[in-house]
């Protein structure tokens, strides 16, 4: 029974993208059967797995305007158990495209219902907005991952995301909970990163995860490599942090079964 993870924050440049990319290839690299779903315009998460967004006759933009089948734009084995739905700059025009379809929240949980089972894990990677498409990833996904930067703004907006997390738990999905936040872009050499996290951990009542992903600039450098950061440079500590998480979310599933 495959678990469906949306990555989300509306506030752009936290590691939404470099999560989703990175989380998704560490859970493959232990063995997990995994589907990507690149579900922001950007296109970011699909270049970042190497795959050239441009030149895809299906992605989740077909799909979701009923232009193909799940199975059509499915890119398997981008790398070792690791499945990829990409997506590019025509995805911006879904919004406008899906206005006046019946349910249009519900056209990925649809799809994706068809093949879930297929994997272990599906992990979504959002827009950095709370759009109709957001909102499609979390009709689909049965928990929310929240990457918080570590920065001076970093609670500015999550209450509004927790909001709209808890609106379409009442409205259109009973069992979507929060996953948990991580902390990306740590840095150990200032205050400022520790006084966030405590912040955040006194602030909030989520769950946090214990896995901190530390600023590093070998994973700012994987993606226009196409490569995951386990690799890119397995031996990096951001190789180390995602690995961590992944042995996190293994870990809560066999608790929570």
């Amino acid at each position: 029974m495959g678990r469906i993870i949306a990555v989300a924050n509306q506030k752009g440049g936290v590691g939404k993208t470099t999560t989703t990319i990175n989380l998704s290839a560490c859970l493959a690299e232990k063995g997990k059967k995994v589907l990507t779903i690149d579900i922001d315009p950007q296109g970011n998460t699909s270049s970042g797995l190497g795959i050239d967004k441009n030149n895809i006759q299906n992605t989740i933009y077909e799909l979701m305007i009923g232009e193909c089948t799940v199975e059509e734009c499915l890119l398997h084995h981008v790398i070792e158990n690791l499945s990829l739905i990409p997506s590019n700059v025509n995805l911006a025009g879904a919004e406008i495209e899906l206005i006046g379809i019946e349910e249009k929240e519900f056209i990925l949980k649809k799809e994706i219902e068809r093949i879930k089972d297929k994997y272990d894990y599906l992990i979504i990677d959002c827009p950095p907005s709370l759009n109709t498409l957001t909102v499609n990833a979390m009709t689909t996904a049965d928990t929310v991952l929240v990457p918080i930067q570590c920065e001076y703004y970093a609670l500015e907006g999550l209450s509004q995301l927790i909001h709209t997390i808890n609106l379409v738990k009442q409205r259109l999905n009973p069992n979507l909970e929060i996953e948990g936040v991580v902390f990306t872009m740590f840095d150990a050499r200032t205050n400022l990163s520790l006084q966030v996290v405590e912040n955040v951990k006194s602030n909030l009542k989520q769950t946090i995860y214990k896995s901190i992903i530390p600023r590093n600039v070998r994973l700012a450098e994987a993606p226009s490599h196409g490569l995951p950061i386990s690799l890119y440079d397995p031996k990096s500590a951001g190789a180390e942090g995602y690995r961590d998480l992944a042995d996190e979310v293994i870990e809560r599933d066999e608790y929570n079964p």
